[in-house]
Formats: C-alpha cells, sequence, structure tokens
C-alpha cells in the first residue's frame, strides 16, 4: 500500500508503534522509493511514540531508536507524542525536544492533546510543539482546541478527516459534490484544507488513493 501511494504521487505517509506497521512501511519506503527513483528527502515519514513508552527519557530515546530501525531511516520528518499519557508526557516531551535537537526527528509534535494538556506542556517545555494531531472531521469539530493551535501557530491535522465513513451519505455534503462534479470525500477533504489543517485519509484501495489526493483543484464556501 505504501508502494502504491507513492506511485500514485503521495509524499506524506503517517504510521505508529501502536498502529503495528512500521516494519511494512518500512519495506514500502523502500521497494517505492526505488520502483519511483525517489530520494528518502522526497518524503514526509511520521511516526509516534507509544503509549506505554511513555515517561521515562531514556525509555522513550530507546523505543524510538527502536522504531527508527523498523522503518529502515536514520530520521522522521515528524515524530508525535500519541496520546497524553496523564503524568507522563511531559517528561516524554522532554526526550523529543532532545530527539530533535539531534535532528533524528525534522519536527515534533504532539497528538489528541486538548487545550488543557497543550496548555500545561507549554508551561514546561522548551520546544512548542510544531504539530498538533487531532480528530477532525465534518462531525468532530474541536473548536476549543482548533483555537488555540491557531493562536500559538501549532498546525493542526486530521485523523479520520473522512470521519471514519460515517459522513459520506451526508446529503448536504453530496448536493455540494454534485455541484462541483466531485465525491464526498473529496468535498470533505477539501472543505478541511481551506481552513489550514493538513489530512492523512487512509484507504488500502488504489482507486480512493487517486480520489483522495485529486482535491487541490477546486475551490468550496467555507465559513
Amino acid at each position: 500500500m505504501v508502494a502504491d501511494a507513492l506511485s500514485n504521487g503521495y509524499r506524506s505517509i503517517d504510521n505508529a508503534k501502536q498502529y503495528g506497521n512500521e516494519a511494512g512501511v518500512g519495506e514500502g519506503l523502500v521497494k517505492g522509493l526505488a520502483d519511483n527513483q525517489l530520494q528518502r528527502s522526497d518524503i514526509f515519514l511520521t511516526t509516534k511514540i507509544f503509549n506505554g513508552d511513555q515517561g521515562d527519557y531514556d525509555k522513550v530515546r530507546t523505543a524510538f531508536n527502536e522504531q527508527l530501525k523498523r522503518l529502515q531511516t536514520d530520521y522522521v520528518d515528524l515524530l508525535l507524542l500519541h496520546w497524553p499519557v496523564f503524568n507522563k508526557y511531559n517528561e516524554s516531551w522532554r526526550a523529543l525536544e532532545d530527539i530533535y535537537q539531534d535532528g533524528q526527528a525534522k519536527t515534533i509534535g504532539v497528538c489528541n492533546f486538548n487545550v488543557e494538556h497543550m496548555t500545561n506542556l507549554l508551561d514546561h517545555a522548551k520546544v512548542v510543539p510544531m504539530v498538533n494531531q487531532i480528530e477532525f472531521n465534518p462531525r468532530i469539530h474541536q473548536p476549543e482546541t482548533v483555537a488555540f493551535c491557531q493562536e500559538h501557530q501549532i498546525q493542526l491535522e486530521a485523523w479520520y478527516p473522512l470521519g471514519n465513513g460515517k459522513m459520506l451519505n451526508n446529503p448536504v455534503i453530496k448536493k455540494i459534490a454534485d455541484k462541483h462534479g466531485k465525491t464526498v470525500a473529496q468535498v470533505e477533504l477539501r472543505w478541511e484544507l481551506q481552513q489550514g489543517i493538513f489530512v492523512i485519509p487512509k484507504t488500502t484501495h488504489v482507486a480512493r488513493m487517486k480520489e483522495n489526493i485529486d482535491v487541490f483543484r477546486f475551490p468550496i464556501g467555507c465559513r
């Protein structure tokens, strides 16, 4: 699937230890880079620190080095704390700051942090998180978290940008899609992109990979 994605124009790959897919992503990257005559620097690779590895500085760094081996790379472009594990994420963030300073991660950030988590982290951090990956789609907006991150210039990234498919039959979005000659999924992704939010749609089908990436040539009304 990773090799197929690269062959169809994708250059950003999101994965995590918690998903159990790092080794497969590493293999797919090696194949996809070779098949498409790409360099590692052409790819934006994201992975995440597993909840069970959080809370101890040395454990985070050791676990991350093992993640790099599975991914068959010596750095990632974005490293995230997967969840705000209670009483552990500040110490975990200290490890990410040093991973960033050492060049093993080009950018660092968090996932699923709300305003309370973000405020607490910023009170202790030396490096402000560059990304917050949250659930965001036409059903779930998280306006307080979105406003906080925008105020602090923290880039938002949407997981489940298609709402796990639950809005694909929505009649209002279907009407907008028909107007533009696009699919409901394309309209949902375009709506999120126009708000300055990065999206990471998931699919195992090549046809939908092509559909999901064809969202840059039409504007929609956005409030």
